[in-house]
This record gives structure tokens, sequence and C-alpha cells, in this order.
């Protein structure tokens, strides 16, 4: 069989590190990982954005993750991809890749191009040991990537304004870590940072650049449709 390129490359790098860990150990290898995230920009000009986002059910074990890649920055939909299976690793806040980037990276396989950049339904750098999943992702899978989370892990904020584009620091322990950013008038905010081999700025630009209207950016907010099973394949651009 031929496997794609994108697969191949997956492949490469799967033996970065296994993800069957417990609790303690999953916090002390993000501790040895975070400082490898790069937070500078590394020639930005993405031609396809992929959204990611998973869904898990309350009533089992079963997780469903979603890619979906859109042409930048017409944001054309182009590739979705899922995978769906059981999901083992407990909720635990700040651990969220141990529990869902395993089934992210096995709907990646599945796809037929390797966006040039992803955005992710959670933290980048916005995270008690600067490596959520964004981050995660984005250096497990040697991309550039952008955390856009619906809510505070930590930090803290001054108020914003309810106008779309006011934008505030999001710091903890005196270093900013992201950027609280009103994506549509009057709506709660969404918790903008660094994942991987972009910088704040640019991040924040990406995810604003991307929204059509919604509080979500069209890259995970179809990411959040394709997940739920309502994001069909017959929506994609020939």
């Amino acid at each position: 069989m031929q496997y794609p390129a994108i697969i191949i490359s997956f492949m490469e790098i799967e033996g970065m590190h296994g993800w069957d860990l417990k609790p303690p150990e999953a916090r002390l290898l993000q501790e040895m990982l975070a400082g490898n995230v790069v937070r500078s920009n590394i020639a930005i000009r993405p031609q396809t954005i992929a959204g990611i986002d998973v869904s898990v059910s309350r009533f089992s074990r079963t997780g469903r993750a979603a890619v979906v890649v859109l042409s930048y920055p017409s944001l054309e939909l182009i590739d979705i991809a899922t995978a769906e299976d059981e999901i083992n690793f407990p909720y635990i806040p700040g651990l969220l890749s141990f529990r869902e980037a395993p089934l992210v990276i096995k709907a990646f396989q599945k796809l037929n191009c390797r966006p040039d950049m992803i955005m992710v339904d959670g933290q980048g750098i916005a995270h008690p040991r600067r490596l959520g999943i964004a981050s995660h992702l984005g250096l497990f899978m040697d991309i550039i990537s952008i955390g856009c989370a619906k809510s505070r892990l930590i930090g803290t904020h001054d108020s914003l304004p309810p106008e779309k584009g006011a934008s505030k620091p999001l710091i903890d322990q005196d270093e900013i870590i992201g950027a609280v950013v009103r994506t549509k008038h009057a709506v709660n905010p969404l918790f903008i940072s660094i994942g991987h081999k972009i910088d704040l700025n640019q991040s924040v630009s990406f995810v604003l650049s991307c929204c059509r209207g919604f509080r979500l950016p069209e890259p995970t907010r179809l990411a959040h449709m394709a997940a739920c099973g309502t994001l069909k394949s017959n929506k994609l651009v020939s």
C-alpha cells in the first residue's frame, strides 16, 4: 500500500514519546518538553489552516477527533478527517493532550494533505507547565500551531471592552502567556496563546482573520461541527 507523505512523517516522529503515562509521568514530560516550544515566527505564509477539536460522549468513553483543512485566506473547506476510539486517560485539567492527542493524530493520518498550520480548540502555552494540547501537538508533529480555547485554564487579565477585536494580555506569574480576545461584539472572549513556531501577535491576527461572524474562528468552528457529526464531506470544495 502507498502511504501519503503526511502519514510517513508521522511514523518517523511517533517515537518521540509514548502517550500511555500515569499523570505524574505526564506532568514531568510536559515540563521536559516545554522548553522546546518555539515562540517566534517561522516563515508564516500559510495556504492551508486546519482546525482541530475532539468530542467525547457523556455516556461512554468514546471520543471523536476531527481535523478540517481550509484554504487560507479564502477559508474554503478542502479536507475533513475524523477518528473515533475509546479514550481511557481520565479528564484532568492540564493533561488534556494525553487524553485527546492520540486520537487527533489518528485523524491526521487520514488527511489527503498536510496543512501549513493548525488551530486547536485548547491551550497552547497558557498552561501551568507551558505545554497545553496546541503546543504539544505542534511540537510532536513539527507544525505551526495556535491555541484557541473557549475558557481560561490559568492566568489573570483586565476587563475587556465589548467591541470585536478588543484584546488584553493573559498573565501568569508576571509572564504574558496569551491574549484574551473578543472575536464577536459583546460575546464571551476566546483565550489565544502560542502553540508552536509562532508569536502571540501573529496568533491573535490569524484567529481574527479566520472569524466570519461567529465567536469561534472557522477552523475550530467547523472542526467542532465535524467532531459532533454535523459537518459532512459533501461541503468540500472540489
